[in-house]
């Protein structure tokens, strides 16, 4: 009786971050979606920018929403522990793995199935073509993790 007390809890709690998640990404001015990581990540170089490399880490999630996969590209600047010399995934990113859980607020691709601008807009007012992205990890505790994707050290370059 216990435990199934406890697992309603869990599933309740788990409900009402998922309202709180898609009500913050309608004030962010983005696209809400949650899902399993059916696809570990991986890294993908890129262009520079004022020295800065504008490296991805890329991931399949399969969206509660909708079934669909989505390709899901996240900017590694915007993550805590980007480092511009290390060229790999940085943390906290480096730490998802296939069956975890994300919430992700972003801009759908425009081809395709995907989603990006899961990231900070660097303080800008939001809107659907730049939105205030996040990515998040849903625990197995019904908890969601800080954004993934918050770091404004950045920002600097696109003023």
């Amino acid at each position: 009786m216990i435990k199934t007390l406890m697992l309603l809890c869990m599933a309740c709690l788990a409900s009402l971050a998922f309202a709180d998640g898609q009500s913050d990404c309608d004030a962010a001015a983005g696209t809400y979606l949650t899902g399993t990581i059916v696809k570990a990540p991986t890294f993908k170089p890129g262009s520079r920018l004022k020295g800065v490399e504008l490296s991805h880490t890329h991931l399949a999630l399969t969206a509660d929403q909708d079934g669909q996969t989505y390709d899901v590209a996240i900017d590694n600047v915007f993550a805590d522990g980007y480092d511009k010399a290390r060229g790999r995934i940085p943390p906290p990113l480096d730490t998802l793995r296939v069956d975890d859980r994300l919430e992700l607020c972003g801009q759908p691709y425009t081809t395709g199935i995907g989603i990006h601008w899961v990231h900070t807009n660097c303080g800008d007012p939001p809107t659907p073509s730049k939105p205030n992205g996040w990515v998040k990890k849903l625990n197995a505790d019904g908890s969601v993790s800080a954004n993934y994707e918050g770091n404004t050290e950045y920002c600097h370059l696109w003023q």
